[in-house]
């Protein structure tokens, strides 16, 4: 809203030196600082709340880490903070007009109730399965289906919504809409769906470390910013040979208060955490994630973008398959790692918690700038 209010007074009032405020750049720089702001300043009213009301993480037993019982009772549903740092400088520094900007709002507060549901029933109902998985999934489904509807018949995005180029391979084209025009929605929602399911569970399992989450996505985000950035603009668009695609670039500011919301959440969340993010926080971020690359048409970099969210999934998938399997094959259960997610079975091994996530940053860091050096490989 502050982008009317700024264009209004230049226009009127000729007041010099707010005409930098219509460049993304400088909007993005203010987001972000008020998106760290707001979760380093209110974040710490909301972990006070929190721990008034009691809503503290409950610890289930045998898990097998003991480092992980003096965890009991550390504030959870810090979701909170990250997603009030994020919508509140989303809304006010991004063109207001901007489609993409609501419909990626959107899927972080959808998904954030989602989760925030699961963590009501998990910490206020005393029931630690949560929200059933079923229920959980329609959900993601749901907002998945919504999503893929708007991307797929929004008029300024359907002229694009059909191709997305193959990473490293020029001219290859991966066609969604090879079934015709007519029944191409066939394909792209249940691929929106797959995405935004598979991602914000994914972002879920590795949501088990002090700041593992939060700074894997934050690193995720700011290779996404500049993605949305050059998409959006013809001039670098065009040199590297990326589809142009109007008001996309409007989604840097989101991004730049999804990182500046991260960072702050990480003052409070780094070892030993203050207060954990939980479900509300987790869905809301991996969902955003992958929305966010739909729309700049990079889902299928998301592999490499999110590779340790990969990592972590994977894990958990060999885990209890080869378990299930081997137990009906021998009778006893065996396991591939000591502990899944893969984080875990770091720690079984006597990796201290703040290396294992450090590392796991590292590995962020390095995949996101392969992301980013894709747009030029190719």
């Amino acid at each position: 809203m502050l982008y009317w209010l700024l264009d209004y007074l230049r226009q009127e009032f000729m007041i010099p030196g707010l005409g930098a405020f219509s460049y993304i750049t400088v909007r993005a720089a203010m987001a972000a600082g008020l998106a760290l702001v707001i979760s380093i300043i209110f974040g710490k009213r909301i972990i006070r709340l929190l721990q008034k009301l009691q809503l503290g993480e409950t610890i289930r037993e045998g898990i097998g880490l003991e480092g992980h019982k003096a965890k009991a009772g550390t504030p959870s549903m810090g979701g909170l903070i990250i997603i009030l740092a994020i919508v509140v400088p989303s809304i006010l520094w991004m063109n207001p007009t901007n489609v993409y900007g609501w419909m990626i709002l959107f899927v972080v507060i959808a998904l954030g109730a989602v989760g925030f549901l699961d963590d009501y029933i998990k910490i206020i109902k005393k029931d630690k399965d949560g929200l059933m998985g079923r229920f959980k999934l329609v959900g993601q489904v749901s907002v998945g289906i919504i999503l893929g509807v708007f991307l797929y018949f929004y008029p300024d995005f359907s002229e694009y919504n059909t191709i997305t180029t193959i990473p490293f391979v020029k001219d290859a084209n991966l066609n969604y809409a090879f079934l015709g025009e007519e029944l191409g929605w066939l394909i792209y929602i249940p691929v929106v769906v797959f995405i935004i399911t598979g991602v914000s569970n994914a972002v879920n399992l590795t949501d088990g470390l002090d700041g593992l989450a939060a700074g894997t996505t934050a690193i995720a985000g700011m290779a996404l910013g500049l993605l949305a950035y050059v998409s959006g603009r013809v001039d670098y668009s065009g040199y590297l040979d990326l589809i142009f695609l109007p008001g996309v670039g409007e989604l840097a500011i989101f991004a730049a208060a999804l990182v500046g919301a991260c960072f702050g959440f990480l003052w409070y969340n780094t070892y030993p955490a203050q207060v954990f993010m939980g479900d509300t926080g987790s869905l809301a971020l991996g969902g955003t994630i992958g929305a966010f690359a739909l729309m700049v048409h990079k889902e299928l970099l998301l592999p490499i973008l999110c590779g340790v969210f990969v990592m972590e999934t994977l894990s958990v998938i060999i885990q209890t398959t080869w378990f299930k399997y081997t137990k009906r094959k021998y009778g006893e259960g065996r396991r591939v790692f000591l502990m899944a997610p893969l984080h875990h079975h770091f720690e079984k091994q006597g990796w201290a918690e703040p290396k294992i996530v450090v590392r796991f940053w590292i590995i962020a860091v390095m995949l996101a700038v392969i992301t980013v050096v894709t747009l030029k490989l190719r």
